[in-house]
């Protein structure tokens, strides 16, 4: 049979699909940069986890990097949050700022530490919480779940995006000597770091964790050097602790007032706690033990674990240090919109105890690691969301490529840098609510996990801990509601998108892989010597009668003369919101007469198709099916089947075999009656 050659893609079309794979199909153990170009990331045509990729005999599998250097890929987003968030801090509880800060690292030592060190036992290939909860629901709430959840983290990595632009910015015009050029330019300059952002993964990223581990070590150490001046400065200056004290009693009055209004702001320094699912989406970077084993990887999660406590105590020491120093060697003006310390407190420590040189210094650092922080949450998205909705069918094909992605996540960047103005101050709201509604999910999901498990006491202490987070998570959506806002356009964003490609790919072919037990086999066998008929059956009774009056029915309907022989075929509906799955079918003989092949999946037609298929590759002979029609509107079958996997099957049947063999003279026979 002549064949013809498909035209060759465009360059451009080629370019922009390059390392196309499918990562809900991928390799969960694969390392999460997600970059292209990165060794062993997702679409690597070197890496023989990629579905793109040589067979595994074909490279050393990842080996991963120490914990301690994977520690600093998550840092870049977790640590640089130092660059504002003392600003913040001192904006949202002014003079209280040290004290609420302290709440802040109790409930992330006591509260979010446990959790995520819990959730990287429960998902060790990086899946988080996320996919923690998708284990626990099935079916469309299962999905629509998922796809809400989705919607915060994209709130999240997006905003930290645009967030850490904004920042890096905001602290290079106001740098002494720069301000008076730069200035009014913070917008253009915010769109520039978020499209350099966008070309560095159009390019591809090599070596993240190498350069994640320089700008960390050098921004902390800058850091130190500033916390270590300040804390000197408030100690010589003695009057420095009596004035910031009496201050306080003069506006709380006594200790436990304090404690309680700390308590209430507290919440609106949320932006210290991220970082955490950052943590465990690094997981499969993590080198482990030699012993470690995809089902097993004792040492990569004791390592993650590691990872999660340092991370967390470096960072709990630092916000406190910094929330004090700042709050007392910083006129509380200078934190307003406006002032020199708006965004860039500790780089105007810097500027203003150790000179313009180290200052300069310490600009340069901040802009680096709050530009790579963006660079994480780029990586973070692009492994987030081709995990689940290629998965579920709710994405178009190219989603499946980095590049289109990098260029709708950028355009998404632009637009939410434009409605903020560029504004750090402005952008807090969102960013706490992306943070705190994926760290309550973890919460719960670690909540329930132990339930499962059996262990009360730790049922009750995350239960504690998810009451504390879901009261924050309330307290922030009910002061700046922007968050929330951003989060439902997401949200609204990704359903309405998911189910419009959902319903633009109804009729793909939707079986992995068609495997058959021995008496199925040996009925394809039989089958194979002539015209192969089969009858679609939707099984009730099965008693003798329903087969035998089936029967009848189709030879009746399709006029065949009684002395051909038939095959029942049977499909059971299994969860009809998957999209992809394999198929499996078993033979029976029913009454020592009928045989039956019975099929599981999450679509009756998409089934059918893929047996029909497989029948006719494996014997080289056209197959024929058989249906009755089915009772109903056209309207009210299709939601059936796209809600469902039911439905008209006759017609949908054939649609998605018309699809999948474009050549119809190969294509198997389906009759109506």
């Amino acid at each position: 049979m002549a064949t013809t050659e498909r035209p060759a893609p465009s360059r451009l079309r080629a370019w922009m699909l390059e390392g196309l794979s499918d990562m809900g199909k991928g390799h969960q153990g694969q390392p999460s940069t997600g970059k292209p170009g990165d060794s062993g990331g997702p679409g690597d045509p070197d890496n023989p986890a990629s579905p793109d990729g040589p067979t595994a005999s074909a490279k050393p599998a990842h080996h991963g990097q120490p914990w301690y250097r994977v520690m600093c890929l998550t840092g870049v987003d977790y640590f640089s949050t130092l660059g504002y968030q003392p600003g913040i801090a001192a904006l949202a509880a002014g003079l209280l700022s040290p004290i609420a800060t302290i709440v802040l690292v109790i409930v992330t030592l006591a509260g979010a530490l446990p959790v995520y060190r819990r959730v990287a036992e429960e998902s060790p290939r990086g899946e988080g919480s996320i996919a923690m909860l998708e284990r626990l629901l099935s079916f469309w709430q299962g999905k629509l779940f998922v796809l809400t959840l989705l919607g915060f983290a994209a709130t999240d990595f997006l905003i930290t995006i645009t967030l850490s632009a904004a920042d890096a910015s905001t602290h290079l015009v106001e740098n002494p000597h720069l301000t008076g050029v730069l200035h009014d330019h913070q917008m253009l300059i915010t769109l520039f770091l978020v499209a350099l952002l966008g070309a560095v993964f159009l390019k591809g990223f090599l070596e993240a964790i190498g350069v994640a581990v320089v700008l960390v070590g050098v921004y902390l150490a800058l850091n130190v050097v500033v916390v270590a001046v300040g804390l000197w400065h408030v100690v010589t200056a003695g009057h420095v602790i009596t004035d910031w004290s009496s201050a306080l009693t003069t506006e709380h009055g006594n200790v436990f007032a304090m404690v309680g209004v700390a308590l209430i702001v507290f919440p609106k320094l949320a932006l210290g706690l991220s970082g955490f699912e950052t943590g465990v989406a690094v997981m499969p970077n993590v080198k482990g033990d030699p012993g470690d084993t995809e089902e097993h990887p004792a040492g990569r999660i004791r390592d993650t674990k590691k990872l999660l406590t340092t991370a967390a105590l470096i960072m709990s020491g630092f916000l406190i240090a910094t929330s004090f120093i700042t709050t007392l060697l910083i006129p509380e003006d200078e934190f307003k919109t406006g002032g020199q310390a708006n965004g860039r407190a500790l780089a105007y420590l810097a500027h203003d105890y150790l000179g313009g040189v180290f200052g300069t210094v310490y600009d340069v650092s901040t802009i680096a690691i709050l530009w790579f922080a963006g660079a994480s949450a780029m990586a973070g998205l692009l492994n987030l969301m081709p995990r689940y909705l290629p998965r579920y069918g709710m994405a178009p094909h190219w989603a499946r490529a980095v590049r289109p992605m990098v260029i709708v996540f950028t355009l998404v960047a632009f637009l939410v840098t434009w409605i903020f103005d560029a504004d750090v101050d402005a952008q807090g709201g969102a960013y706490a609510t992306g943070v705190l509604v994926l760290i309550s999910s973890a919460a719960i999901a670690v909540t329930i996990a132990a339930h499962k498990a059996g262990q009360r006491n730790w049922t009750i202490g995350f239960a504690v801990i998810s009451a504390v987070f879901l009261y924050t998570t309330v307290v922030n959506v009910i002061e700046r509601p922007d968050g929330v806002k951003i989060g439902a356009c997401f949200i609204a964003g990704i359903i309405l998108l998911s189910l419009l490609s959902r319903l633009a790919r109804a009729f793909e072919l939707r079986v992995t892989s068609v495997t058959l037990d021995p008496m199925a086999e040996r009925f394809v066998r039989d089958m194979a010597s002539r015209k192969i008929r089969l009858i679609a059956n939707e099984p009730d009774r099965r008693d003798i009668a329903e087969y035998r009056e089936k029967v009848e029915q189709i030879r009746e309907d399709n006029d065949i003369p009684g002395q051909e022989d038939y095959v029942f075929v049977e499909v059971t509906v299994t969860d009809p919101s998957e999209f992809e799955a394999s198929l499996t079918v078993r033979g029976e003989v029913l009454h020592n007469r009928y045989r039956v092949l019975t099929l599981e999946h999450s679509s009756i037609p998409n089934a059918l198709a893929a047996l029909l298929l497989h029948i006719r590759d494996s014997t080289d002979r056209t197959p024929h099916i058989y249906f009755e029609w089915t009772e109903g509107g056209p309207f009210t079958n299709f939601l059936r089947f796209f809600l469902f996997g039911q439905g008209e099957v006759a017609p949908v049947t054939r649609e998605v075999l018309r699809e999948a063999e474009p050549d119809r003279a190969r294509r198997p026979r389906v009759h109506t009656g």
